[in-house]
């Protein structure tokens, strides 16, 4: 009998496409964000404003946006590294994108590094900057009536720089929570983290926030602990969790860093385990097959693989 719930968020849109070489057409993006829709997934990270020198596959966003689905039951996110960043994404919002077409993203997802040499590779900020930045974020996406979440990278440790010390995560946490964000997440996003390190870390989290804001993890899978680092963030509280169709993802500016965790597999893993997701794992599998296709590979997924 089914006692939990969670709540996923597809990044497969966003961090899913954002490493790919061969760039995606829009067309094939809306799709694969209708899949998405039709198999369940009721949040969705659908671009990044992003200069598209830097990450290519993000050249698009607004377009992509403009050509949503307007839909009462699904919330859009755009992930933004700073506040021309946020203006960008008001800007899709009614009326705002250039043909007037579409509602716009309905959140802002903002970014900051818990390293100071891997922030600076990946948004030209330190810590100290980031947090600057996405104080400024938060109050001007709330300002303008748009909702902000607010993720901290490299929780569990850096390409660069090596260890990253829990205090340091707890003390930008503390500082983001005082802006009072729609949640706040921890991100592995170089896939280094263990299930104790995760259990610890979100407990010490929980206790930060005393349920003051919700928390949300997201993993990425590069040595093979993603699954297991989700059970134990469940396990410390965590109802909200970041996956990607068929595993897909990686970041750009993090050598060696591979896909986020599978929404098959943790989808899997949660119903199996009596924990309600609200997808459809059938229709899910479906999808990874479909885009399989348009990308001419078999995707990441297990799950998908032994169907």
């Amino acid at each position: 009998m089914t006692t939990h719930s969670i709540e996923l968020v597809e990044v497969g849109p966003r961090d899913g496409l954002q490493n790919e070489a061969e760039v995606v057409t829009t067309a094939d993006k809306l799709a694969m964000i209708g899949r998405m829709i039709d198999y369940g997934a009721r949040r969705l990270e659908v671009a990044s404003f992003v200069h598209p020198k830097r990450v290519p596959q993000m050249a698009d966003a607004e377009e992509v946006i403009a050509g949503l689905p307007d839909r009462d039951d699904v919330t859009y996110i755009g992930l933004t590294l700073n506040k021309r960043g946020v203006m960008r994404g008001l800007a899709t919002r009614e009326g705002g994108t250039k043909d007037g077409r579409g509602r716009g993203i309905d959140q802002a997802g903002c970014v900051l590094v818990a390293s100071d040499t891997f922030g600076q590779k990946n948004q030209g900020q330190t810590i100290a900057e980031g947090i600057a930045e996405n104080r400024d974020m938060i109050r001007f996406a709330k300002a303008e009536g748009l909702s902000a979440q607010v993720t901290i990278s490299a929780a569990f440790g850096c390409p660069f720089e090596g260890k990253v010390e829990p205090e340091t995560v707890l003390a930008i946490a503390e500082e983001m929570a005082a802006e009072d964000p729609a949640e706040i997440a921890l991100a592995d996003t170089i896939g280094v983290g263990v299930p104790a390190q995760v259990e610890d870390l979100f407990g010490r989290l929980g206790e930060l926030l005393e349920g003051r804001i919700p928390m949300r993890c997201h993993f990425h899978d590069t040595r093979a602990t993603g699954i297991a680092n989700a059970w134990a963030a469940f396990g410390a509280g965590v109802r909200t969790f970041d996956a990607s169709l068929g595993g897909l993802g990686g970041c750009p500016f993090a050598p060696n860093a591979t896909g986020n965790i599978a929404t098959e597999d943790l989808i899997y893993m949660m119903e199996r385990s009596g924990i309600d997701t609200g997808i459809d794992l059938d229709a899910a599998i479906a999808a990874n097959r479909w885009f399989a296709g348009r990308l001419g590979r078999e995707l990441p997924s297990r799950v998908a693989r032994a169907a």
